[in-house]
């Protein structure tokens, strides 16, 4: 029997998750088999139920010959959690302490990775704009979700919301009107272009995908905790040789540095999870 999470897990359970990711990795290329085991069994017993199955060899045996669940269990395996300036505190820390140390460079490179849907990166286009350092920032955005990076390109985010994006910009230290920076579209709040000029969004996937260019910063945020250490230290291995000479990065509040065979090669800026390589 295996724990996870607190719970417990059959031998037979564990090798049918393990035979069902081996099986996504080698049909689809997407290897999600250094997941937390808690995080991935959730997401693939909703999908069990969702398509109306019992097992989760069952699963397997439909997305080996449905291509349109292959794509839905994989959508649910991106997570997609994500908000206007969300934690606000790390956005008031960035300005406070990141800005300084970037704010000669003549040409700052940004990578956001893991950017879901692309709240976060528009706010911190918001954020350099309001700096003064937008016009010489390039900000790549990626996610391994292709869907995800087709809505991020579209910068329309529902009404609904942006009472809650108001609040949350004004506590990160915003300095105009939030409204200043969309139109209404119906339902939806579009992002003007101006935000859009200098972001690059392509489809990226951390676990197979190498780097693409030298970095001031990089910024992954609420992403590696889906990760065992195997993977995290990985992908950590990445975002460091991505990093160029005193490069910024930038964690979830959840993550961490520590315990990983990186630990040693940051220093710590501020609590919010920013760390600038030594």
């Amino acid at each position: 029997m295996a724990t996870s999470n607190g719970q417990t897990i059959s031998s037979l359970e564990k090798l049918e998750i393990e035979l069902l990711l081996e099986g996504i990795y080698r049909v689809s290329g997407y290897d999600f088999r250094n997941y937390v085991l808690s995080s991935i069994r959730r997401r693939i017993w909703h999908r069990v139920q969702a398509e109306r199955l019992s097992t989760i060899t069952g699963l397997q045996e439909r997305v080996f010959h449905d291509r349109a669940c292959m794509c839905r269990l994989i959508r649910d395996f991106s997570i997609q959690v994500t908000e206007m300036f969300r934690d606000p505190e790390f956005f008031k820390s960035f300005r406070k302490n990141v800005i300084p140390l970037i704010k000669d460079v003549p040409l700052i490179k940004l990578w956001h990775a893991g950017c879901s849907t692309g709240e976060e990166v528009y706010s911190m286009a918001i954020l350099l704009l309001e700096e003064g350092l937008y016009d010489k920032t390039r900000l790549y955005a990626t996610d391994m979700n292709e869907n995800a990076i087709e809505m991020a390109i579209r910068g329309a985010y529902p009404l609904g919301k942006m009472k809650t994006y108001t609040s949350n910009y004004l506590h990160a230290g915003g300095r105009q009107s939030f409204s200043n920076y969309y139109t209404l579209c119906g339902e939806n709040a579009v992002f003007d272009n101006e935000l859009r000029k200098n972001i690059v969004f392509a489809q990226h996937n951390l676990v197979s995908d190498s780097s693409f260019n030298e970095f001031n910063v990089i910024i992954c945020r609420n992403v590696l905790i889906y990760f065992n250490k195997e993977l995290e230290n990985k992908v950590h291995g990445l975002f460091y040789n991505s990093l160029g000479p005193r490069g910024i990065l930038a964690l979830g509040n959840k993550e961490t540095i520590n315990y990983t065979i990186y630990n040693d090669k940051y220093s710590e800026i501020d609590t919010e999870k920013l760390f600038i390589k030594r």
